[in-house]
């Protein structure tokens, strides 16, 4: 049997195929646009992600028998608020996870509505990035649009409508949208209210292994497959990165270096009352998880690479790093190119070289770059360990995990070892995996990562840059609060 796993992000959409033992069987990847329309949004148009998945499923199935396919899940890029109308058509485009334009409406739900009630109603306070201020943000900016809503939906979740039918969600997707009672995976009656939504405008709640559906006819045959294959319920981006990884149940952690960065790690039961420093989430693989995430990572080296030195040579502007190793007058670089959440949940922070002298040079503000995502990464992990996780090893993935400078860099900033999957698809493995549950080669989420994950390589700290690095984290955390009243008054 073959599965199809789809990575729904924000960039692209990639797509994997991959036999019941784990093996992969060929990837492809379908870019789009983003739209910024102005500084802090961030928009996309769904119909270009189904465009991508009538272009890439084809050629993914090219060379190979896809009468073996026997499932799909869909690990999508989160908090996307994707608004349909009575007659299923996208009423505006999808406001996606990295937009900052629900300041008034985050302010409103933490300071009015107040961090105390949401906690106890979803068991998370308000983000930007969350889909419920989202709406809240189309009732107050534009109701006529808001008006129309008839069903609410996340990316992946759109997709996977398209393909079988569903209007269906998981619940590691759905506690990133403020709207979830995540201590009893359910929807919350009180949010539903405040939002002006009934449970009937929001999709059906499953576990992530769940199948939703099969594939409806006529999509079948366009795509080629069989009418059979299983549609499963999928996940949020780095619920299925997880899963990917090997990262489900307690003990365990994933470090994702993508886009954002994110810190995963799965809990024995729900967390309660610490939702307004991490988020508190359900895990796909049916319990829950601690994360913390940064809202640029890999993204603040490719914009400092691309964007600024003009170059596509990241291997070769990285090779004079000593990444255990930093000069004495090293400069410091805060990552918030797009405001930022974990921990300081602050639409209106920004990027910033800190400590810049006459012999700066192009290096030390590249290895600064690397660096200040690292502390950043750190500043979730301090805030796990801070709640009695013990946290000594992570797996980690990622676009920004094929540098082995920054993984050097970033096991010492963590002082923890991290091991690199033998295979790095993240989301797309994670999907492809839960669909081999769903269609039943596996009776659970563990026994599939038992099964089919496996370690190629471990990346250990040194000790004496793990006490270097401490006095430069500290330093490090003092730039935020010094700076927060600067981008306060540059955001006004």
């Amino acid at each position: 049997m073959y599965f199809i796993g789809i990575d729904l992000g924000t960039s692209a959409c990639k797509f994997l195929l991959m036999d019941e033992k784990g093996t992969i069987l060929n990837v492809v990847s379908e870019g789009y646009d983003v739209e910024y329309p102005h500084p802090g949004w961030s928009q996309q148009n769904p119909a270009d992600w189904w465009a991508a998945v009538r272009r890439g499923v084809p050629v993914l199935l090219d060379g190979h028998d896809a009468a073996q396919v026997a499932g799909i899940g869909c690990g999508g890029q989160m908090h996307g608020l994707v608004a349909l109308d009575a007659d299923d058509e996208v009423i505006r485009p999808a406001i996606l996870w990295n937009d900052g334009r629900t300041v008034e409406q985050v302010r409103y739900l933490n300071e009015e509505v107040g961090t105390e009630k949401l906690l106890a109603w979803t068991g998370n306070i308000a983000y930007a990035g969350f889909t419920a201020p989202k709406i809240l943000w189309m009732r107050d900016e534009e109701p006529e649009n808001y008006a129309r809503i008839a069903h609410v939906m996340l990316p992946k979740d759109y997709v996977n409508h398209l393909l079988c039918g569903a209007y269906a969600t998981d619940v590691s997707d759905a506690s990133g949208m403020l709207l979830l009672d995540v201590a009893t995976r359910t929807w919350s009656a009180p949010m539903l209210e405040l939002c002006g939504l009934t449970a009937d405008q929001l999709p059906a709640v499953h576990e992530s292994y769940e199948a939703i559906g099969t594939l409806l006819p006529e999509v079948a045959a366009e795509l080629g497959l069989p009418e059979g294959v299983v549609v499963c319920a999928g996940a949020g981006d780095n619920a299925a990165a997880a899963v990917g990884t090997g990262c489900v149940g307690a003990g365990s952690m994933n470090v994702s270096l993508g886009t954002s960065g994110t810190v995963f790690i799965p809990t024995a039961g729900f967390s309660a009352g610490v939702g307004d420093r991490i988020h508190s989430f359900c895990h796909a693989d049916g319990g829950w998880h601690l994360m913390g995430c940064i809202l640029s990572a890999a993204s603040c080296n490719a914009w400092w690479m691309g964007d600024v030195l003009g170059t596509d040579d990241f291997a070769g502007e990285q090779a004079g790093i000593d990444p255990d190793a930093a000069p004495a007058e090293a400069p410091y670089f805060l990552p918030y190119l797009m405001g930022e959440r974990t921990p300081h949940n602050d639409t209106l922070a920004r990027g910033a070289f800190v400590g810049m002298s006459m012999s700066t040079t192009r290096s030390d503000l590249t290895r600064a770059v690397l660096e200040g995502v690292a502390f950043a990464i750190r500043d979730s992990v301090e805030i796990a360990r801070s709640l009695g996780v013990d946290v000594r090893r992570s797996t980690v993935c990622g676009g920004g995990a094929k540098s082995r400078a920054w993984l050097r860099m970033l096991a010492d900033v963590l002082g923890i070892e991290l091991a690199l999957p033998a295979t790095e698809q993240g989301p797309g493995y994670g999907g492809a995996m839960l669909a081999a549950v769903a269609a039943g080669v596996y009776p659970s989420v563990e026994a599939a990562c038992e099964a089919i994950v496996s370690v190629r390589d471990v990346v250990a700290p040194d000790a004496d840059a793990v006490a270097a690095y401490e006095g430069r984290y500290r330093a490090w955390r003092g730039m935020y609060p010094a700076l927060k009243p600067s981008f306060a008054q540059m955001g006004a």
